[in-house]
Protein backbone atom coordinates (compact mmCIF):
# COMPACT_ATOMS: atom_id res chain seq x y z
CA UNK A 1 0.00 0.00 0.00
CA UNK A 2 1.42 3.40 -1.07
CA UNK A 3 -0.22 6.74 -1.78
CA UNK A 4 -4.00 6.94 -1.56
CA UNK A 5 -5.99 7.17 -4.80
CA UNK A 6 -9.39 8.81 -4.72
CA UNK A 7 -12.00 9.11 -7.48
CA UNK A 8 -14.20 12.22 -7.23
CA UNK A 9 -17.58 12.08 -8.99
CA UNK A 10 -20.96 13.71 -8.33
CA UNK A 11 -24.42 14.58 -9.64
CA UNK A 12 -25.42 11.24 -11.09
CA UNK A 13 -29.09 12.37 -11.08
CA UNK A 14 -30.38 8.84 -11.45
CA UNK A 15 -33.90 9.05 -12.88
CA UNK A 16 -33.63 12.40 -14.67
CA UNK A 17 -35.17 12.62 -18.12
CA UNK A 18 -33.71 14.47 -21.10
CA UNK A 19 -36.49 16.42 -22.82
CA UNK A 20 -38.89 13.60 -21.97
CA UNK A 21 -36.46 10.81 -22.88
CA UNK A 22 -35.27 8.26 -20.32
CA UNK A 23 -31.56 8.46 -19.46
CA UNK A 24 -31.31 5.36 -17.26
CA UNK A 25 -29.85 2.98 -19.91
CA UNK A 26 -27.20 5.52 -20.98
CA UNK A 27 -26.31 6.32 -17.37
CA UNK A 28 -25.97 2.61 -16.55
CA UNK A 29 -23.42 2.23 -19.37
CA UNK A 30 -21.47 5.29 -18.23
CA UNK A 31 -21.39 4.17 -14.60
CA UNK A 32 -20.21 0.71 -15.66
CA UNK A 33 -17.27 2.45 -17.34
CA UNK A 34 -16.64 4.40 -14.13
CA UNK A 35 -16.51 1.13 -12.17
CA UNK A 36 -14.01 -0.23 -14.70
CA UNK A 37 -11.85 2.88 -14.27
CA UNK A 38 -11.87 2.45 -10.50
CA UNK A 39 -10.61 -1.09 -10.95
CA UNK A 40 -8.03 -0.16 -13.62
CA UNK A 41 -6.52 2.68 -11.57
CA UNK A 42 -6.66 0.76 -8.28
CA UNK A 43 -8.69 3.46 -6.59
CA UNK A 44 -8.92 3.27 -2.80
CA UNK A 45 -11.86 5.60 -2.18
CA UNK A 46 -14.74 6.78 -4.41
CA UNK A 47 -16.44 10.05 -3.42
CA UNK A 48 -19.96 10.78 -4.76
CA UNK A 49 -20.70 14.38 -3.79
CA UNK A 50 -24.47 14.64 -3.78
CA UNK A 51 -27.48 14.44 -6.11
CA UNK A 52 -27.23 10.70 -6.55
CA UNK A 53 -30.94 10.62 -7.37
CA UNK A 54 -32.78 13.30 -9.33
CA UNK A 55 -35.83 13.35 -7.11
CA UNK A 56 -36.96 12.65 -3.57
CA UNK A 57 -39.11 9.74 -4.76
CA UNK A 58 -37.07 7.68 -7.25
CA UNK A 59 -38.64 4.89 -9.27
CA UNK A 60 -37.66 1.29 -8.41
CA UNK A 61 -35.31 1.06 -11.42
CA UNK A 62 -33.35 3.99 -9.98
CA UNK A 63 -32.70 2.13 -6.73
CA UNK A 64 -31.60 -0.90 -8.73
CA UNK A 65 -29.06 1.13 -10.71
CA UNK A 66 -27.69 2.77 -7.57
CA UNK A 67 -27.39 -0.53 -5.70
CA UNK A 68 -25.74 -2.29 -8.65
CA UNK A 69 -23.25 0.56 -9.15
CA UNK A 70 -22.31 0.85 -5.48
CA UNK A 71 -21.90 -2.92 -5.25
CA UNK A 72 -19.73 -2.90 -8.37
CA UNK A 73 -17.54 -0.15 -6.94
CA UNK A 74 -17.15 -1.99 -3.63
CA UNK A 75 -16.23 -5.22 -5.43
CA UNK A 76 -13.15 -3.45 -6.83
CA UNK A 77 -11.92 -3.12 -3.25
CA UNK A 78 -12.59 0.61 -3.02
CA UNK A 79 -14.43 2.27 -0.16
CA UNK A 80 -17.40 4.36 -1.34
CA UNK A 81 -18.62 7.52 0.38
CA UNK A 82 -21.87 9.15 -0.75
CA UNK A 83 -23.48 12.40 0.42
CA UNK A 84 -26.97 13.71 -0.28
CA UNK A 85 -27.63 16.75 -2.47
CA UNK A 86 -30.50 19.15 -2.96
CA UNK A 87 -32.32 16.73 -5.31
CA UNK A 88 -31.92 13.67 -3.09
CA UNK A 89 -34.13 12.67 -0.23
CA UNK A 90 -31.71 12.47 2.68
CA UNK A 91 -34.16 10.21 4.50
CA UNK A 92 -34.37 7.77 1.60
CA UNK A 93 -30.61 7.71 1.09
CA UNK A 94 -30.15 7.24 4.82
CA UNK A 95 -32.55 4.31 4.79
CA UNK A 96 -30.69 2.87 1.79
CA UNK A 97 -27.44 3.06 3.75
CA UNK A 98 -28.70 0.52 6.28
CA UNK A 99 -29.12 -2.01 3.48
CA UNK A 100 -25.63 -1.58 2.04
CA UNK A 101 -22.55 -3.68 2.65
CA UNK A 102 -19.54 -2.79 4.74
CA UNK A 103 -17.28 -0.23 3.05
CA UNK A 104 -20.12 1.82 1.56
CA UNK A 105 -20.85 4.92 3.61
CA UNK A 106 -23.77 7.32 3.13
CA UNK A 107 -23.74 10.71 4.85
CA UNK A 108 -27.07 12.55 5.05
CA UNK A 109 -27.24 13.92 8.63
CA UNK A 110 -25.91 17.48 9.19
CA UNK A 111 -25.58 16.77 12.90
CA UNK A 112 -23.04 14.01 12.20
CA UNK A 113 -20.91 15.74 9.56
CA UNK A 114 -18.00 16.33 11.96
CA UNK A 115 -17.55 12.57 12.41
CA UNK A 116 -15.35 11.47 9.50
CA UNK A 117 -14.91 8.20 7.71
CA UNK A 118 -11.27 7.39 8.39
CA UNK A 119 -9.31 5.27 5.93
CA UNK A 120 -5.60 4.56 6.34
CA UNK A 121 -2.84 4.20 3.80
CA UNK A 122 0.90 3.63 4.21
CA UNK A 123 1.31 7.21 5.44
CA UNK A 124 -1.39 7.11 8.12
CA UNK A 125 -5.04 8.11 8.41
CA UNK A 126 -7.08 10.14 5.90
CA UNK A 127 -10.25 11.65 7.37
CA UNK A 128 -13.14 12.17 4.94
CA UNK A 129 -15.84 14.59 6.11
CA UNK A 130 -19.06 14.22 4.15
CA UNK A 131 -21.16 17.40 4.25
CA UNK A 132 -24.64 16.79 2.81
CA UNK A 133 -26.54 19.60 1.12
CA UNK A 134 -27.38 22.10 3.85
CA UNK A 135 -30.78 23.73 3.39
CA UNK A 136 -30.71 26.80 5.68
CA UNK A 137 -34.37 26.53 6.70
CA UNK A 138 -33.80 22.94 7.86
CA UNK A 139 -30.46 23.30 9.67
CA UNK A 140 -31.50 26.48 11.48
CA UNK A 141 -32.96 24.40 14.29
CA UNK A 142 -29.53 22.79 14.78
CA UNK A 143 -27.51 25.97 14.32
CA UNK A 144 -29.49 29.05 15.42
CA UNK A 145 -28.66 32.17 13.47
CA UNK A 146 -27.95 30.44 10.17
CA UNK A 147 -29.84 32.21 7.39
CA UNK A 148 -27.94 31.35 4.19
CA UNK A 149 -26.20 28.33 2.74
CA UNK A 150 -22.91 30.21 2.93
CA UNK A 151 -23.41 30.54 6.70
CA UNK A 152 -24.45 26.88 6.93
CA UNK A 153 -21.37 25.60 5.09
CA UNK A 154 -19.18 28.01 7.07
CA UNK A 155 -20.55 26.61 10.33
CA UNK A 156 -20.08 23.05 9.04
CA UNK A 157 -16.45 23.77 8.16
CA UNK A 158 -15.85 25.21 11.62
CA UNK A 159 -17.10 21.89 13.04
CA UNK A 160 -14.87 19.96 10.62
CA UNK A 161 -11.76 21.97 11.48
CA UNK A 162 -12.40 21.62 15.20
CA UNK A 163 -12.59 17.84 14.88
CA UNK A 164 -9.67 17.57 12.43
CA UNK A 165 -7.39 19.58 14.74
CA UNK A 166 -7.84 16.91 17.40
CA UNK A 167 -7.43 13.92 15.08
CA UNK A 168 -4.46 15.11 13.02
CA UNK A 169 -3.62 13.55 9.66
CA UNK A 170 -4.84 14.48 6.18
CA UNK A 171 -8.37 15.71 5.51
CA UNK A 172 -10.84 15.53 2.64
CA UNK A 173 -14.16 17.37 2.52
CA UNK A 174 -17.17 16.56 0.36
CA UNK A 175 -19.72 19.35 -0.08
CA UNK A 176 -22.73 19.95 -2.31
CA UNK A 177 -23.07 23.69 -2.84
CA UNK A 178 -22.58 26.58 -5.25
CA UNK A 179 -19.09 27.92 -4.58
CA UNK A 180 -17.73 31.22 -5.85
CA UNK A 181 -15.54 31.14 -8.94
CA UNK A 182 -17.68 28.97 -11.20
CA UNK A 183 -20.61 29.76 -13.51
CA UNK A 184 -23.83 27.78 -13.15
CA UNK A 185 -25.41 25.97 -16.12
CA UNK A 186 -28.78 27.58 -16.92
CA UNK A 187 -31.83 25.55 -15.87
CA UNK A 188 -29.73 22.86 -14.15
CA UNK A 189 -28.71 24.11 -10.76
CA UNK A 190 -32.14 24.96 -9.43
CA UNK A 191 -31.13 25.93 -5.90
CA UNK A 192 -31.68 29.69 -6.20
CA UNK A 193 -32.49 32.00 -3.34
CA UNK A 194 -34.67 35.04 -3.82
CA UNK A 195 -32.30 37.79 -4.86
CA UNK A 196 -29.67 35.51 -6.46
CA UNK A 197 -27.59 32.42 -5.98
CA UNK A 198 -26.65 31.55 -2.41
CA UNK A 199 -22.90 31.51 -2.94
CA UNK A 200 -20.39 29.84 -0.62
CA UNK A 201 -16.97 31.59 -0.68
CA UNK A 202 -14.24 29.23 -1.83
CA UNK A 203 -12.03 30.45 1.01
CA UNK A 204 -14.23 28.56 3.49
CA UNK A 205 -12.42 25.39 2.36
CA UNK A 206 -8.87 26.71 2.82
CA UNK A 207 -6.42 24.31 4.43
CA UNK A 208 -8.16 21.08 3.39
CA UNK A 209 -6.04 18.63 1.43
CA UNK A 210 -8.80 18.05 -1.16
CA UNK A 211 -12.37 19.33 -1.49
CA UNK A 212 -14.72 17.23 -3.65
CA UNK A 213 -17.60 19.50 -4.67
CA UNK A 214 -20.94 18.67 -6.22
CA UNK A 215 -23.92 20.67 -7.52
CA UNK A 216 -22.43 22.17 -10.71
CA UNK A 217 -22.76 19.92 -13.77
CA UNK A 218 -19.59 21.04 -15.52
CA UNK A 219 -16.00 20.24 -14.60
CA UNK A 220 -14.40 23.17 -12.79
CA UNK A 221 -11.18 23.86 -10.90
CA UNK A 222 -11.43 26.61 -8.29
CA UNK A 223 -7.94 25.81 -7.01
CA UNK A 224 -5.64 22.80 -7.13
CA UNK A 225 -7.39 21.38 -4.08
CA UNK A 226 -10.99 22.57 -4.69
CA UNK A 227 -12.82 21.11 -7.68
CA UNK A 228 -16.14 20.16 -9.24
CA UNK A 229 -16.25 16.91 -11.21
CA UNK A 230 -19.62 17.65 -12.83
CA UNK A 231 -22.25 15.15 -13.92
CA UNK A 232 -21.25 11.91 -15.69
CA UNK A 233 -23.95 12.38 -18.35
CA UNK A 234 -25.15 15.42 -20.31
CA UNK A 235 -28.54 16.47 -18.97
CA UNK A 236 -28.98 19.72 -20.92
CA UNK A 237 -28.01 21.18 -24.28
CA UNK A 238 -26.34 23.96 -22.30
CA UNK A 239 -23.79 21.35 -21.14
CA UNK A 240 -23.02 19.96 -24.58
CA UNK A 241 -19.49 21.39 -24.80
CA UNK A 242 -18.55 20.40 -21.25
CA UNK A 243 -16.54 17.15 -20.89
CA UNK A 244 -17.87 14.27 -18.83
CA UNK A 245 -15.67 12.41 -16.39
CA UNK A 246 -14.21 12.41 -12.88
CA UNK A 247 -11.10 13.49 -11.02
CA UNK A 248 -8.47 10.94 -10.02
CA UNK A 249 -6.82 12.38 -6.91
CA UNK A 250 -3.62 11.14 -5.29
CA UNK A 251 -2.58 11.89 -1.72
CA UNK A 252 0.96 11.31 -0.48
CA UNK A 253 2.31 11.67 3.05
CA UNK A 254 2.19 15.47 2.87
CA UNK A 255 -1.26 15.86 1.31
CA UNK A 256 -2.37 16.51 -2.27
CA UNK A 257 0.18 15.06 -4.70
CA UNK A 258 -1.58 14.85 -8.08
CA UNK A 259 -4.95 15.28 -9.82
CA UNK A 260 -5.81 13.82 -13.23
CA UNK A 261 -8.98 13.98 -15.31
CA UNK A 262 -10.50 10.63 -16.31
CA UNK A 263 -12.90 11.15 -19.23
CA UNK A 264 -16.12 9.17 -19.51
CA UNK A 265 -17.75 8.17 -22.81
CA UNK A 266 -20.65 10.25 -24.18
CA UNK A 267 -23.34 7.74 -25.23
CA UNK A 268 -24.91 10.19 -27.69
CA UNK A 269 -23.45 13.53 -28.72
CA UNK A 270 -25.46 16.74 -28.34
CA UNK A 271 -25.65 19.23 -31.20
CA UNK A 272 -27.35 22.57 -31.74
CA UNK A 273 -28.27 23.38 -35.34
CA UNK A 274 -29.75 26.53 -36.85
CA UNK A 275 -31.14 27.58 -40.22
CA UNK A 276 -34.40 27.82 -42.10
CA UNK A 277 -36.53 24.72 -41.73
CA UNK A 278 -35.85 23.79 -45.34
CA UNK A 279 -32.08 24.10 -44.74
CA UNK A 280 -32.31 21.95 -41.62
CA UNK A 281 -34.23 19.31 -43.52
CA UNK A 282 -32.00 19.19 -46.62
CA UNK A 283 -28.59 20.84 -46.17
CA UNK A 284 -25.71 18.29 -46.15
CA UNK A 285 -23.81 20.34 -43.57
CA UNK A 286 -26.15 18.93 -40.92
CA UNK A 287 -25.52 15.28 -41.86
CA UNK A 288 -23.28 14.70 -38.83
CA UNK A 289 -26.18 15.54 -36.49
CA UNK A 290 -28.37 12.66 -37.65
CA UNK A 291 -27.25 10.34 -34.82
CA UNK A 292 -27.01 13.07 -32.15
CA UNK A 293 -29.43 14.58 -29.69
CA UNK A 294 -30.47 17.70 -31.58
CA UNK A 295 -31.61 21.14 -30.47
CA UNK A 296 -32.92 22.88 -33.59
CA UNK A 297 -33.58 26.59 -34.13
CA UNK A 298 -35.35 27.39 -37.36
CA UNK A 299 -35.14 30.95 -38.58
CA UNK A 300 -38.09 31.19 -40.97
CA UNK A 301 -39.98 34.45 -40.62
CA UNK A 302 -43.25 32.62 -40.01
CA UNK A 303 -43.86 29.67 -37.72
CA UNK A 304 -43.91 26.39 -39.65
CA UNK A 305 -46.39 23.54 -39.38
CA UNK A 306 -45.36 20.53 -37.24
CA UNK A 307 -41.60 21.25 -37.27
CA UNK A 308 -40.72 18.60 -34.66
CA UNK A 309 -42.27 15.73 -36.60
CA UNK A 310 -40.63 16.89 -39.84
CA UNK A 311 -37.22 17.32 -38.24
CA UNK A 312 -37.38 13.91 -36.57
CA UNK A 313 -37.69 12.31 -40.01
CA UNK A 314 -34.11 13.44 -40.63
CA UNK A 315 -32.90 13.65 -37.02
CA UNK A 316 -34.53 10.78 -35.07
CA UNK A 317 -33.14 12.16 -31.79
CA UNK A 318 -34.31 15.74 -32.24
CA UNK A 319 -35.36 16.67 -28.71
CA UNK A 320 -35.94 20.41 -28.90
CA UNK A 321 -37.24 22.80 -31.57
CA UNK A 322 -37.38 26.56 -31.26
CA UNK A 323 -38.69 29.16 -33.67
CA UNK A 324 -36.10 31.93 -33.79
CA UNK A 325 -36.85 34.20 -36.76
CA UNK A 326 -33.92 36.22 -37.99
CA UNK A 327 -35.14 39.71 -37.15
CA UNK A 328 -34.13 42.41 -39.61
CA UNK A 329 -35.45 45.49 -37.87
CA UNK A 330 -35.16 48.44 -40.25
CA UNK A 331 -38.35 50.24 -39.26
CA UNK A 332 -38.12 51.50 -35.68
CA UNK A 333 -41.51 53.22 -35.66
CA UNK A 334 -44.05 52.27 -33.01
CA UNK A 335 -46.99 50.11 -33.98
CA UNK A 336 -49.29 53.11 -33.69
CA UNK A 337 -47.11 55.07 -36.10
CA UNK A 338 -47.05 52.21 -38.58
CA UNK A 339 -50.84 51.85 -38.47
CA UNK A 340 -51.24 55.60 -38.92
CA UNK A 341 -49.05 55.52 -41.99
CA UNK A 342 -51.00 52.69 -43.65
CA UNK A 343 -52.83 53.99 -46.72
CA UNK A 344 -55.08 50.95 -47.22
CA UNK A 345 -56.14 47.67 -45.64
CA UNK A 346 -53.31 45.69 -47.25
CA UNK A 347 -50.74 48.07 -45.81
CA UNK A 348 -52.48 47.85 -42.44
CA UNK A 349 -52.07 44.04 -42.38
CA UNK A 350 -48.45 44.44 -43.48
CA UNK A 351 -47.84 46.86 -40.60
CA UNK A 352 -49.27 44.31 -38.14
CA UNK A 353 -47.06 41.52 -39.50
CA UNK A 354 -43.98 43.73 -39.29
CA UNK A 355 -44.81 44.52 -35.66
CA UNK A 356 -45.27 40.93 -34.48
CA UNK A 357 -42.29 39.64 -36.50
CA UNK A 358 -39.84 42.20 -35.22
CA UNK A 359 -39.55 44.22 -38.45
CA UNK A 360 -40.28 41.74 -41.26
CA UNK A 361 -43.52 42.48 -43.07
CA UNK A 362 -45.45 40.29 -45.49
CA UNK A 363 -43.53 38.12 -47.93
CA UNK A 364 -44.31 38.46 -51.65
CA UNK A 365 -46.63 35.45 -51.52
CA UNK A 366 -48.35 36.71 -48.37
CA UNK A 367 -48.73 40.18 -49.87
CA UNK A 368 -50.41 38.67 -52.91
CA UNK A 369 -52.81 36.68 -50.72
CA UNK A 370 -53.56 39.76 -48.63
CA UNK A 371 -54.34 41.80 -51.73
CA UNK A 372 -56.65 39.03 -52.96
CA UNK A 373 -58.50 38.82 -49.63
CA UNK A 374 -58.77 42.59 -49.28
CA UNK A 375 -59.93 42.86 -52.89
CA UNK A 376 -62.64 40.25 -52.31
CA UNK A 377 -63.78 42.12 -49.19
CA UNK A 378 -63.95 45.44 -51.03
CA UNK A 379 -65.82 43.87 -53.93
CA UNK A 380 -68.30 42.24 -51.55
CA UNK A 381 -68.94 45.54 -49.78
CA UNK A 382 -69.41 47.33 -53.08
CA UNK A 383 -72.02 44.83 -54.26
CA UNK A 384 -73.89 44.79 -50.98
Amino acid sequence: MGDMRILHTSDWHIGRTFHGNATLPALRDVLQTLVAQVREHEVDVVLVSGDVFDSAAPAPDCYTLLTDTLAGLRETGAHVIVTSGNHDSAARLGFQAKLLRDGIHVRTDPAALATPITIADAHGPVHVYGIPYLEPTLVRRLWPGVRTQAQAVGHAMHMVRTDAAVRGGRTIVMSHCFTSGVAATPHLERDIQQGGLDIVPAAVFDGIDYVALGHIHGRSTLSEAVRYAGAPLHYSFGERDKPRGSWLVELDAEGLADVQWLPLPVPRALQAIEGTLDELLTDPRFDDAQDAWVSARYTDTAAQVDPMRRLQQRFPFCAEVRHAPAATVTDTRTFTARVGAAGNDAQLVDAFLAHVRGGEGATDLEAELIRDVVGERVAAQASA
